[in-house]
C-alpha cells in the first residue's frame, strides 16, 4: 500500500468567508476541511491545464516563427492537411 505524505498548512479567512464555508459544509454534510481540499485540488487541476495550454501555444508560435509552417482554419476543422 502506498503511503501519502500529508503536509499541514494554515489558511486565514475573513469571518464572512469562514461562515459561508461552515454553512456550505453543514449543508453538504461534510467538514470544511474537505471542501477546502477539494477547492484547492480543482483550482490546481484547472490552472495546470491552463498553463499546459499556454506552453503548448507558445511552443507552436515559436515553431511557426522558426519554420513558417502552419495549418489553415480549414485544415484544422477537417483534421489534416488538404492535398
Amino acid at each position: 500500500m502506498e503511503t501519502t505524505l500529508l503536509c499541514p498548512v494554515s489558511l486565514k479567512l475573513e469571518q464572512a468567508e469562514h461562515e459561508r464555508l461552515k454553512s456550505l459544509a453543514d449543508a453538504r454534510n461534510r467538514k470544511p476541511h474537505f471542501l477546502m481540499k477539494e477547492a484547492i485540488r480543482q483550482y490546481l487541476d484547472r490552472e495546470e491545464a491552463r498553463e499546459s495550454f499556454k506552453q503548448e501555444a507558445l511552443a507552436s508560435w515559436q515553431a511557426y516563427q522558426e519554420t513558417g509552417q502552419h495549418l489553415t482554419g480549414g485544415e484544422v476543422v477537417s483534421g489534416g492537411v488538404n492535398p
